[in-house]
């Protein structure tokens, strides 16, 4: 049969192909979007923050029924969306620790050891009071979650490594047995936890708590508290 063969326009699920886009007269360079896909996505995140929302709020352990209510979603649609809870914990999770990741801009591992001192407390004394709720139920659930287990891991490791790069010059001036004790000391002593006890079963205030943990961590290094 004479004439113009009709096109034959390849469309996938996700939206047209570059080839058929450019067949059927869509201007390539202009990505197609995806209704589904963003309605989607939004779903995801509407299901995440409302975790965030309620752990924020103090419940540890949400269940479908909750979140779901929360995030004005079917109970159905949390398990469209994630595998099951753990899975859902665990986006959430990495999803407020993304949040918070421009707060953990490197310290100078310069000055006198006073203020470097101050300054790593200082730090970590914005990022729990940020984290807040969020931190305290991560760690709770990475008892039995191996993704949450080692999200704290990473999270204890750059700790530890941030210690050790602040405090430098001091650690180099140690034994190394003795640098090692002072890095777990340090970090113990700048611990959500140890926060947690100073602020919450001492009553301290957040300036004294703030000096108390300075003060310590100076000694621990030698420096004698001022």
């Amino acid at each position: 049969m004479n004439g113009a063969q009709p096109v034959e326009l390849d469309v996938p699920e996700g939206g047209l192909s570059v080839r058929s886009a450019v067949e059927s007269g869509v201007d390539a360079a202009e990505p197609v979007v995806d209704g589904r896909s963003a309605r989607s996505a939004k779903t995801r995140d509407a299901i995440a923050d409302a975790l965030l929302d309620l752990l924020a709020d103090g419940t540890f352990r949400p269940t479908a029924k909750e979140i779901a209510q929360r995030a004005g979603v079917s109970v159905r649609s949390v398990y469209v969306h994630f595998d099951d809870l753990e899975d859902l914990f665990c986006v959430a999770a990495q999803r407020h620790f993304t949040r918070i990741a421009p707060m953990l801009t490197p310290l100078p591992a310069t000055g006198t050891l006073p203020d470097r001192a101050h300054a790593l407390v200082g730090q970590r004394v914005r990022l729990y009071a940020k984290i807040g709720a969020v931190g305290r139920a991560t760690r709770l659930h990475a008892e039995s979650s191996p993704t949450l287990a080692r999200i704290v891991r990473d999270a204890q490791s750059r700790s530890r490594l941030d210690i050790q790069r602040v405090f430098a010059r001091e650690l180099r001036a140690m034994a190394a047995d003795d640098c090692a004790k002072a890095v777990a000391v340090i970090d113990v002593l700048t611990s959500a936890d140890a926060w947690q006890t100073l602020r919450i079963h001492n009553d301290l205030d957040v300036d004294t708590a703030t000096r108390c943990v300075a003060d310590a961590i100076v000694v621990q290094l030698g420096g004698g508290a001022r």
